[in-house]
C-alpha cells in the first residue's frame, strides 16, 4: 500500500520537528498511508457486496425468468434506497465517529448481502437488495470525510484515487473468480462468501481506525504536516450550538451554491458509465454478445483493470499538477474533465464486430471514468468545512441517482438483439457531465458561510 504512495513519501522529509526531549529532528510518522489502505479494502468490500447481483444476473434471472425490464428493476433496487438515503446518512457522518459508524453499517449491509443467498422469490431479492442500499449509504461521506482528516490538499486526490480504485480493482480480480463460483456451487454462494467477508472487515476497520490525534504511532509532525496543508483535523462529533444552524438552512446552502450543481451534474454524468459497469455488463456480453459464461467472466475483468489504472492514473497525475505549480482549479478540472469526454468513447461499441474490438473500446471508456473519478476531491476543495459530510450526501445522492436511472432506462432502451440505444445514452450522459465542470464549477475555491 505504501508504495502506491512513494512519490509523497519524500515530502515528509521537508517537514521536520525538534523533539522536546533532546534536539534530534522528528520526520513526520507516515501513518495516513495505513488509513488509505483501509478506505481501499472497505470500496472493495463495498463494490463487491454492490455489484455482485450483477456478476450472477445472467444465472439468477434466467432461473426466475425475468424480462429485460424485470432485470433492470431489480439490479437499480439498490440506488433507490443508496440515492435516497445520501442526505440523511451524510447527518450521521457529520456527527458520529468514523470509527463506530462504519463499523456499524458494514456490519448491516453484510448480514442483507449474506441472506441474498437465502432468498427464494423476487420480492425478497428486492427488499434485501433496497436494505444493502440504505446501509451503504454513509460509506463514501465517511471515506471523504476520513480523507479530509488524515490528508493535506497536496496529497488528497492520490489518497481519494488510491482508495477508488478499490471499487475496480476488487472487481477486476474477483469477477472470473466469483464467475467460477457461480458456474460451480450457484449464485447463492457468491453471497454467503460476500456478506461474510464484509463481516469480518468492520471487526478489522474497529480495531484499526482513530482519528490522527489518536491514532498510536502517529507523531506530531505528521499531524502538523497534515493541519499545514489544509488537512481538517478539528471535525467535532456534535456541531457547538452557536455554530449550527437548522439542518433546512444547511441543506439550502448547500443547494444554493452553482459550483456544487456543476460537481452534482458532473458525477451524475460519469456516474451513468459506472453504472453500466456495475449492472448490465455481465449481461450485455453474455445475451447480446452471446459470449459464454465463464469467457464473459474473464473478459468483464478488463474494463476494470483499465479503470482501476485510470484511478490511479488521475489522482497521482492532479497531484502532479498542483505540486508543479499549476492552480487548484487546472490541476482539479482538466482530468475529469479529459476523462469524461473519453469515456463518452462507448457509443463506438456499437459499430464494432469481435469481441476483442469491443472490449478494447469499452476498458478505453472505463478507463476514462476512472480517471475523472477524482470529483470528490472537489467536495473536499469547495465544501463548507463544518458541512463536508452534507456537502458529499448530497454530492453522493446525485451521484446514485444514476444507480436508480441507468438499468431501468437501459431495459427500456434494449430493443430485440440490439443494445445501440443504450450505449449512446451512457456516451451522451458523459459528455454532459464533461459539460456541467467546463461551465458551471469555475475556480475551485472553498464556499464560505
Amino acid at each position: 500500500m505504501e508504495e502506491k504512495f512513494a512519490h509523497l513519501v519524500k515530502m515528509d522529509r521537508s517537514i521536520m520537528e525538534i523533539d522536546p526531549a533532546g534536539s534530534s529532528p522528528q520526520l513526520p510518522t507516515r501513518r495516513r498511508f495505513i488509513i488509505a489502505g483501509a478506505l481501499f479494502f472497505s470500496v472493495v468490500i463495498s463494490y463487491l457486496d454492490r455489484s455482485n447481483l450483477s456478476i450472477v444476473a445472467p444465472k439468477l434471472t434466467a432461473d426466475l425468468q425475468l424480462s429485460p425490464i424485470g432485470t433492470g428493476f431489480i439490479l437499480g433496487a439498490f440506488g433507490w434506497t443508496y440515492a435516497s438515503c445520501q442526505i440523511p446518512a451524510s447527518w450521521f457522518v457529520d456527527r458520529v465517529n468514523p470509527r463506530v459508524l462504519y463499523c456499524l453499517v458494514l456490519i448491516l449491509w453484510s448480514l442483507s448481502t449474506f441472506f441474498l443467498g437465502l432468498a427464494h422469490g423476487l420480492f425478497t431479492l428486492v427488499i434485501l437488495r433496497f436494505a444493502i442500499g440504505a446501509f451503504e449509504a454513509p460509506a463514501y461521506p465517511i471515506n471523504n470525510r476520513v480523507v479530509s482528516t488524515w490528508f493535506g490538499e497536496n496529497e488528497r486526490a492520490g489518497a481519494i484515487g488510491f482508495y477508488t480504485s478499490g471499487q475496480f480493482v476488487g472487481l477486476a480480480f474477483l469477477t472470473p473468480a466469483l464467475s467460477w463460483v457461480t458456474a460451480t456451487f450457484g449464485w447463492r454462494a457468491v453471497f454467503f462468501i460476500a456478506g461474510i467477508a464484509g463481516l469480518v472487515w468492520a471487526g478489522i476497520w474497529w480495531i484499526v481506525y482513530r482519528d490522527p490525534r489518536e491514532f498510536k504511532g502517529a507523531n506530531a509532525a505528521e499531524i502538523d504536516m497534515i493541519r499545514a496543508n489544509g488537512g481538517i483535523l478539528d471535525f467535532s462529533p456534535i456541531d457547538p450550538p452557536e455554530a449550527r444552524e437548522s439542518g433546512w438552512s444547511d441543506l439550502r446552502l448547500i443547494l444554493g451554491r452553482q459550483k456544487l450543481w456543476g460537481i452534482y451534474i458532473g458525477q451524475f454524468g460519469m456516474s451513468c458509465t459506472l453504472w453500466f459497469f456495475l449492472t448490465w455488463f455481465p449481461t450485455y456480453l453474455v445475451t447480446f454478445r452471446h459470449l459464454d459464461f465463464m469467457r464473459a467472466g474473464l473478459l468483464a475483468s478488463l474494463p476494470f483493470i483499465a479503470a482501476f489504472t485510470g484511478v490511479l492514473s488521475g489522482g497521482f497525475s492532479s497531484d502532479f499538477m498542483l505540486r508543479r505549480g499549476l492552480s487548484l482549479t487546472v490541476a482539479r478540472k482538466a482530468p475529469i474533465i479529459g476523462g469524461l469526454l473519453l469515456a463518452s468513447s462507448i457509443v463506438c461499441a456499437n459499430f464494432l464486430t469481435t469481441p476483442t474490438q469491443v472490449i478494447a473500446c469499452l476498458c478505453c471508456s472505463f478507463f476514462g471514468c476512472g480517471f475523472a473519478s477524482i470529483s470528490w476531491s472537489l467536495v473536499s476543495a469547495l465544501a463548507p468545512k463544518r458541512l463536508i459530510g452534507l456537502t458529499g450526501g448530497v454530492f453522493n445522492c446525485f451521484s446514485n441517482l444514476a444507480a436508480i436511472i441507468v438499468p431501468s432506462v437501459i431495459g427500456i432502451l434494449v430493443k430485440g438483439q440490439s443494445f445501440g440505444r443504450p450505449l449512446a445514452f451512457i456516451s451522451a450522459m458523459a459528455i454532459l457531465g464533461a459539460l456541467s465542470y467546463i461551465f458551471l464549477v469555475g475556480k475551485v475555491e472553498r464556499i464560505t458561510v
